[in-house]
């Protein structure tokens, strides 16, 4: 029996291993997408704000570029 567990404990810690080196260039690729788009999310939220409150008044000419991106 003690034979058998550690046989299938090597097994599953190789597929494991498989697992994590099979996917670590999918991951690298889905986390610089991901951090592109967690930076895009507040700049885009920034800039409709932006868009609504002063584009009916001008005031957005007198804003400078990080006034305008910020939050």
């Amino acid at each position: 029996m003690a034979q058998f567990v550690c046989n299938h404990s090597e097994k599953a810690l190789a597929l494991v291993n498989a697992g994590v080196t099979y996917s670590n260039p999918q991951l690298a690729v889905f986390w610089h997408f991901a951090k592109v788009e967690l930076f895009l999310q507040p700049l885009l939220r920034s800039l409709r704000l932006l868009k609504n409150n002063s584009a009916q008044t001008g005031s957005f000419k007198q804003l400078t570029v990080k006034e305008a991106v910020s939050c």
